[in-house]
C-alpha cells in the first residue's frame, strides 16, 4: 500500500468518524443546560455524577463484550493518570460554562481551542502546521469569537466567570485531544483509553466536590449535596442517558478519530458541533442566536469544510511510496 493511498483511506475514515462525534457532542450540552436550568444541578456534582456513569457503563460493556480491554499494562498507568485529570478539569470548565453561558455559546467558547490544539500539536507531536490549517483555525476562531459576543465589552462584565470558564475549557479539550492522539500512538486501545480516564475523572471529581467546602464555584457545599436529585426519577434517567449515551459514543468516536487523523485536524472538525448545539438548542431550549451568531456559526462550519478540500487534495498529491503497515 503506497503513502498516498494510505493517507486517503485514512482521511476518508477519520473525517465521517470525527464528524459524527461532533454531531453526537453536541447533544451533551442540551443535556447539561437542561439538568441545571430545571433542577439546578450544582455543574461540579453533575460533572461526578456524569464520569462515574461513563466509567460504570464501559466496565460493563468491556467486561461482557472484550474484556481484555480492561487489561492495561502498569508503565501506562501514570500517563492515564494525568489524561484524566486532564478530562476532569475540562468536564468542571465545560459543565460550568454550560451553566452560566447556555448550551450554544459554551459549545462555541470551548472551541476556541482549535488554535490552542493545532500549535500545541505543532510543538509536542510535530503534526504540520501549513498554511491552509492556519487560515482554517482563524476563520474557525473568527467564527467563535462572533458566536461568544467577544467582541462585546459589556459581556466580559456581566459574564466574565462565564467567558473564562469557557475559554479556559478549550485549552482543556486542546490538551485532551493531543493526550488522546499520543494514546493512540502509543498503542492504547481508544475504548481502553476512555474507561481509564473516566474513571480517573470521577475519582478527581469526587475528591474536588468532597474538599470544596463551598469554596470551588458550581462544586458541592456539603456531601449531601451528591443526592441533589433526590427522588426525581427523571432527573437521574437524563444524567445517566447523558453519559451512557452522548457522552460515551462522543467521546469514543472523537478517540477512534484521533487514530487516522493529526489531533488539530480531529479538534477542528469537532468545531462543527456549535453549529449543531445551536441549531438543537434553538428548537428544545429556545435559545435564540443574534445574525452576527449566525454567521460566525457559519464561518466555524466553513473552516472545517475548507481544510477537508484541502487536506483530500493534499493527499492526492502525496508521492506514491510503499510504506510498511
Amino acid at each position: 500500500m503506497t503513502t498516498s493511498t494510505t493517507n486517503r483511506i485514512n482521511l476518508a475514515r477519520g473525517y465521517p468518524v470525527a464528524l459524527t462525534s461532533a454531531v453526537i457532542l453536541s447533544t451533551t450540552a442540551i443535556f447539561i443546560r437542561y439538568l441545571t436550568s430545571t433542577y439546578h444541578l450544582p455543574p461540579l456534582v453533575l460533572a461526578f455524577w456524569r464520569e462515574l456513569f461513563v466509567a460504570l457503563t464501559l466496565l460493563i460493556a468491556l467486561g461482557l463484550v472484550r474484556p481484555t480491554l480492561l487489561r492495561v499494562s502498569p508503565a501506562h498507568l501514570g500517563y492515564l493518570a494525568i489524561y484524566g485529570l486532564m478530562l476532569a478539569l475540562f468536564n468542571s470548565l465545560w459543565t460550568l460554562s454550560v451553566s452560566l453561558n447556555g448550551a450554544a455559546v459554551a459549545t462555541v467558547l470551548a472551541y476556541c481551542s482549535a488554535a490552542f490544539t493545532a500549535l500545541l500539536g505543532w510543538w509536542f507531536l510535530k503534526e504540520r502546521l501549513g498554511w491552509a490549517k492556519v487560515l482554517a483555525v482563524a476563520i474557525s476562531l473568527g467564527g467563535c469569537v462572533l458566536v461568544s459576543g467577544a467582541l462585546d465589552p459589556a459581556a466580559w462584565k456581566l459574564n466574565l466567570i462565564g467567558i473564562v470558564s469557557g475559554v479556559f475549557s478549550g485549552l482543556m479539550w486542546a490538551i485532551y485531544s493531543l493526550m488522546g492522539r499520543s494514546a493512540a500512538q502509543r498503542g492504547l486501545n481508544p475504548w481502553t483509553t476512555l474507561f481509564y480516564t473516566f474513571g480517573l475523572a470521577a475519582i478527581v471529581m469526587l475528591c474536588v466536590n468532597l474538599f470544596s467546602t463551598g469554596h470551588i464555584p458550581g462544586a458541592a457545599a456539603r456531601p449531601s449535596d451528591f443526592l441533589w436529585l433526590g427522588k426525581a426519577w427523571i432527573g437521574w434517567g437524563i444524567l445517566f442517558l447523558l453519559s451512557a449515551g452522548p457522552t460515551l459514543c462522543g467521546y469514543g468516536l472523537y478517540n477512534v478519530a484521533l487514530t487516522y487523523l493529526p489531533s488539530s485536524v480531529v479538534n477542528l472538525i469537532a468545531t462543527s458541533e456549535p453549529v449543531f448545539t445551536a441549531i438543537i438548542a434553538y428548537f428544545l431550549l429556545g435559545e435564540r442566536l443574534t445574525w452576527i451568531q449566525i454567521i460566525g456559526s457559519l464561518l466555524t462550519l466553513g473552516g472545517v469544510v475548507f481544510l477537508r478540500i484541502y487536506e483530500g487534495w493534499l493527499a492526492g498529491q502525496a508521492p506514491s511510496e510503499p510504506i510498511t503497515l
